[in-house]
């Protein structure tokens, strides 16, 4: 099934690595979803111009790809009662038919009581760990 449960899974499971798209055209569709029109995330020029490199996904853009991760691991009948990130390197996005991929992968790393896992999370891009600290505990049925 596609549904995760507290019985199958142990300290030190793996979960397998995900790749997430992120192109231009998900950025400015993410602009609009979040309301956050900050011209780094859709103009190279202004991104250049403040010294990034290209433009650059939203923060919120990679950390929701993340908690989409876990929760298509964990399953529908699944709750996430915490889930936090930090911030390490941006995901730059060129304007090309690719974009730019976020890969996630995840381990779980500790069973605890009312059936509640902890997941500890990777994110990259390009070779970059964009996330650090990226950790969620999921209550699993």
């Amino acid at each position: 099934s596609d549904q995760v449960t507290y019985d199958e899974v142990e300290a030190g499971t793996e979960i397998a690595a995900v790749s997430y798209p992120a192109t231009r055209l998900s950025l400015v569709k993410y602009c609009g979803a979040s309301g956050d029109f900050n011209v780094i995330h859709w103009d190279e020029r202004i991104a250049r111009s403040v010294g990034l490199p290209d433009v650059i996904a939203h923060g919120m853009f990679t950390m929701a790809e993340a908690g989409r991760f876990v929760t298509d691991w964990a399953g529908p009948r699944a709750v996430v009662v915490d889930f936090g990130v930090r911030f390490s390197s941006p995901v730059v996005v060129p304007d090309d038919d690719a974009g730019a991929t976020i890969i996630v992968s995840g381990q779980v790393t500790e069973k605890l009581d009312g059936n509640r896992v902890t997941l500890e999370l990777t994110a990259r891009s390009d070779g970059t760990k964009v996330l650090t600290k990226a950790r969620a505990t999921v209550r699993l049925p």
